[in-house]
């Protein structure tokens, strides 16, 4: 209960000060590729989060306004506009898809996929979240997508954690995203759970490059759980640039 609450009042939290900030940030953000920013041309926040609510019936809107919401506050802070978003809900149980990619041009779902947590972040249901290195575990926050390579879990995305205290450590960490054969509802069947990976937000192996070639390059991807510590302290959940607008 605690939790559903707060995240209400983060979602109100931040949307109010959408509103009132949309006109002013919009001249403030940096030329975009895409000629698009998710709250331009006339379209309000509470637009765009009935949009892709209505794209991903099965994704919880709370937790797409609270990644709009870290959006905004990334562009605000003067980060280039990005034209997809993926969201990652793991307060999900592994066993079902709680990984979205939206376009936000076209307010489309492209991808709704299963991804697996780290192995030291839970079994069935993730509980544990880290950015030590070494913890196995996963991280929550905003993450910014980079450039692709061929490792050992094949083609890979590296990503940068943009969250100082809660993912900025990914690189060093090597969190990258990639595919893996362990995620796997059949194999999920038989041991309990889906598999784990050492940290990194893994889908399936038959999917992954054009999950992967879609979201590479610069774009944004949002990874939530209910943990108190980082709703409180995330930088672009508290984002200072609304504070300072308001005073």
């Amino acid at each position: 209960m605690l939790y559903t609450t707060l995240k209400a009042v983060l979602v109100s939290a931040c949307f109010s000060c959408l509103f009132a900030l949309n006109a002013t940030a919009a001249q403030e953000r940096p030329t975009n590729p895409f000629g698009y920013t998710p709250f331009s041309k006339g379209q309000s926040p509470l637009a765009l989060l009935n949009k892709l609510s209505r794209a991903a019936p099965a994704a919880n809107p709370q937790v797409i306004g609270l990644a709009l919401s870290a959006l905004d506050c990334a562009l605000t802070q003067g980060m280039s506009p990005a034209r997809n978003l993926t969201v990652i809900d793991y307060s999900l149980v592994s066993t079902k898809p709680r990984l979205w990619v939206f376009d936000l041009v076209t307010g489309k779902l492209l991808f709704q996929e299963l991804v697996a947590h780290g192995m030291n972040t839970g079994k069935n249901f993730a509980r544990n979240f880290s950015n030590t290195y070494g913890s196995r575990q996963t991280s929550l926050g905003l993450f910014l997508t980079k450039e692709t390579y061929v490792g050992a879990n094949g083609y890979s995305l590296r990503m940068e954690g943009l969250e100082s205290g809660f993912n900025d450590k990914a690189m060093e960490r090597a969190i990258v995203f990639h595919g893996a054969d362990y995620v796997d509802l059949n194999l999920a069947k038989k041991i309990g759970h889906l598999g784990r990976s050492w940290g990194c937000p893994a889908v399936r192996r038959g999917i992954a490059r054009k999950v992967i070639d879609t979201i590479k390059g610069e774009q944004f991807l949002f990874s939530y759980y209910p943990d108190q510590q980082w709703l409180a302290k995330s930088q672009f959940l508290n984002c200072p640039s609304r504070s300072l607008a308001q005073k």
